[in-house]
């Protein structure tokens, strides 16, 4: 059974189907979520409290620091894990169990250790919940409907974090630090209650086991990384603790590369997570979390540093939030794919970095100019990350949903971990390198040339017109800004371009295979091989048609030229086509076969009022009783002989061609000559496509000396010859081009078994 089916017939997705329940149940699961990016918030508006009552020194801080980042990513593979084997609303309730326990300890800790204690176990905890909620939303839902659910989701989880911002210091000088534990402490008992009755429970996949290797390598190195790089403010990078921690996640990666080797991850999507999925994923996570460090870290100092309010800095910062939001809610409502929004949100993320470089203004001035370029890298970056996490999540495994899932948070974290780990001045134009990667991780190279194409081209900008000179910032703002207009435009331009041309493509291949037939490597007696190339290749169907049929009356070959192109081609094509093989199986005279062609072209050409409308037809029938063969040319190409001695053109008369309904008033029809084709030779019939192809002299190729010079009588081998022969020898086809070979099977030549090939 599908994925699909299986989310489809799971007791989740049944749920899904209930609107009023599936809505309370999003509600409630980003509300236990947010607790997961609220926490920090709140963490770093108690801290001068909470130093002061404890007597924490910046030592232990920032040594805490590092073992809580351990403690979260590992707790993020091993409770998504959790839900994965023994049920996500048990792992859900037991998690919000743990959090409002690790908050009371909080709030009744006196000292560093109880104190630090409890951040771990809170720590744990709320990232348990945040996994186990995100992998919930996952399987309550349909893949189709996924980007819908998780972009309004996220949108809710960022909202509270908005307000969290917003509330965290006031809450704390009016209640405390340790009244807000409680308060949160109680939020957790009282989400652990509603989960108990409000989230479905599904059967649990138990065949997997506990541990995913893979994963479980991939969390332990990144927990190592994440570590490492917290060290580094405070160590630095050549700390033999940096570097062990270093050293550990690059041997904890590598264990997980050959574990993936070894279990086919990376070569079968199938046998594990979907690998490109996960990159991508990972990719924006990383961009996400290193911008969410970086625009606070620029924006603070800077509108502080122009005079404005702490109020008007904090409002700059949520600016960032502000913009996510939206991004959220619009690929809620757009259901943008994976490509759009990398190649709109990424160059946009990349201006507002930029606009952040040399901020105009003063006061108030500067909280304006700072907030628009924060709303626009926020709004640049869910928009390229929402998609992508959808898509992720959408394809998954459900047996490996929740531990899979844990790599996006997992990113997130590591991205500013990067970030607080380089120096003040790199940090932007780090930001934008990793935006660039990131769009090359996800498969748009085009994206991240844009990308550092108008960042450079704005940082051109900063220098010509401010240099030092304040009064030209305006100026240098609002160029900047229509350079990014103009390349976020472009690029939308071009997305939207590309993706109207993948849908032509898709179409024009589906016509082609509605159309055309694939040629069976074997019919009958007989071993064959199809060749097709329109002239164009964006194009799926030409003028020229084959098929191959196995009748009672033994194997039929055609092979025909429409006079004319496009649709009305096409049509004709698909016409005598139907015709063909529908009547093949039923009249047993070839002479009477052609004439039936011949009046159904007429027909049509009568009906479409196109007087010139015929076509060129070659039948060819072999008797698998006589072992003979017998042909009717209608004013087509004479086929080849190809054989050891060489190549040599099979003479018949040559009909009038199909559509002036003539063909059976000459005596009756008619009728069908023998071919002599000795046992080691190869029929070849073609279309003048190939006999017409010319090189940039306007020489014809020469197909009778190119065929002599294949080394393989094989039709597939000796078709495959011609195909590369003919690029090589014309720059550009005019024509379409159709070829089938045919041979008996002789002492050199066996019939194949198996699947036909598809026309090339």
């Amino acid at each position: 059974m599908s994925e699909a089916l299986v989310r489809q017939h799971s007791p989740l997705a049944a749920a899904a189907s209930a609107g009023p329940v599936r809505r309370s149940v999003y509600v409630l699961l980003a509300v236990a979520a947010s607790v997961y990016v609220i926490g920090p918030v709140l963490r770093a508006a108690a801290l001068p409290d909470i130093r002061a009552d404890l007597g924490l020194t910046p030592g232990d801080v920032a040594t805490a620091e590092v073992i809580i980042v351990a403690v979260g990513v590992l707790a993020l593979y091993g409770a998504g894990r959790a839900g994965d084997v023994w049920g996500r609303r048990r792992v859900v309730r037991w998690s919000l169990a743990a959090l409002a326990a690790g908050y009371v300890a909080l709030a009744c800790s006196t000292g560093p250790t109880w104190y630090f204690t409890a951040r771990v176990l809170v720590s744990a905890a709320s990232a348990a919940v945040f996994i186990t909620s995100l992998a919930s939303v996952s399987a309550l839902n349909l893949p189709g409907r996924m980007s819908r659910v998780v972009g309004g989701w996220i949108a809710l989880v960022t909202a509270l974090y908005f307000a969290a911002v917003h509330l965290a210091r006031p809450a704390i000088s009016v209640l405390g630090w340790r009244a807000t534990a409680l308060l949160l402490a109680a939020v957790a008992v009282t989400a652990c209650a509603a989960a108990r009755w409000a989230l479905p429970q599904a059967a649990a996949p138990r065949a997997g086991k506990p541990i995913d290797s893979v994963l479980a390598a991939c969390a332990t190195a990144a927990a190592a990384l994440g570590s490492g790089l917290y060290l580094v403010p405070v160590r630095g990078w050549t700390d033999r603790w940096v570097l062990l921690f270093l050293a550990g996640a690059a041997g904890a990666a590598a264990v997980g590369f050959l574990r993936a080797r070894a279990s086919g991850v990376g070569r079968d999507t199938r046998l594990g997570f979907p690998v490109r999925a996960s990159a991508c994923a990972l990719a924006s996570g990383m961009v996400l979390g290193f911008a969410q460090f970086l625009v606070p870290a620029i924006v603070t100092p800077l509108t502080l540093g122009s005079g404005a309010s702490l109020t008007g800095s904090t409002v700059a910062v949520s600016a960032f939030s502000v913009g996510g939001i939206a991004a959220c809610l619009t690929v809620q409502r757009r259901s943008v794919t994976p490509l759009t929004g990398c190649s709109v949100g990424f160059p946009m993320a990349a201006v507002g970095l930029v606009l952040l470089r040399d901020v105009p203004g003063s006061g108030w001035a500067s909280v304006g100019m700072c907030s628009f370029a924060a709303a626009l890298t926020g709004f640049g970056l869910m928009t390229a990350m929402v998609p992508q996490l959808a898509a992720f999540l959408a394809r998954v495994p459900r047996s490996r949903l929740g531990a899979s899932a844990a790599l996006h948070p997992t990113a997130v974290l590591l991205g500013a971990a990067v970030a607080q780990a380089l120096d003040a001045e790199s940090r932007l134009w780090a930001g934008i390198g990793v935006a660039a990667l990131a769009a090359v991780v996800a498969g748009r190279p085009a994206v991240a040339m844009a990308t550092f194409g108008v960042t450079g081209l704005q940082y051109l900008a900063v220098l010509g017109l401010a240099g030092a000179d304040r009064a030209n910032r305006p100026v240098t703002g609002l160029v900047c800004l229509g350079v990014g207009v103009a390349a976020g435009l472009a690029m939308l331009t071009r997305r939207q371009q590309a993706e109207r041309l993948a849908r032509l493509q898709r179409s024009m291949t589906a016509l082609r295979h509605a159309v055309l037939h694939s040629v069976p490597r074997a019919l009958g007696r007989l071993q064959l091989a199809g060749l097709y190339q329109p002239a164009t290749a964006d194009s799926g169907v030409g003028g020229d048609f084959v098929e191959a049929v196995h009748t009672p009356f033994g194997a039929r070959i055609l092979i025909g030229d429409v006079r004319g192109k496009g649709l009305a081609a096409v049509q004709t094509v698909a016409d005598l086509l139907g015709t063909f093989r529908s009547q093949a199986h039923d009249i047993a005279d070839l002479g009477e076969l052609v004439c039936h062609l011949d009046r159904q072209l007429a027909r049509s050409a009568a009906a479409g009022e196109d007087d010139e409308l015929f076509a060129t037809a070659l039948i060819v029938q072999h008797d698998e009783a006589n072992d003979s063969f017998e042909m009717v040319n209608c004013g087509h190409l004479a086929p080849l002989v190809v054989s050891s001695d060489g190549v040599r053109e099979v003479r018949t008369s040559t009909l009038l061609p199909l559509g002036f309904g003539t063909l059976c008033a000459l005596g009756g029809g008619p009728r069908p000559e023998p071919v002599l084709l000795p046992a080691d030779a190869t029929l070849v019939l073609h279309t003048d496509g190939l006999s017409e192809a010319r090189n940039s002299s306007g020489e014809f190729y020469p197909l009778t000396e190119r065929l002599a010079a294949s080394a393989s009588l094989v039709p597939e081998h000796l078709l495959g010859h011609l195909e590369r022969d003919v690029q090589e020898w014309t720059h550009q086809l005019v024509d379409d081009i159709a070829v089938i070979a045919l041979t008996r099977p002789g002492a050199g030549n066996p019939v194949p078994h198996g699947p036909g090939i598809a026309a090339a």
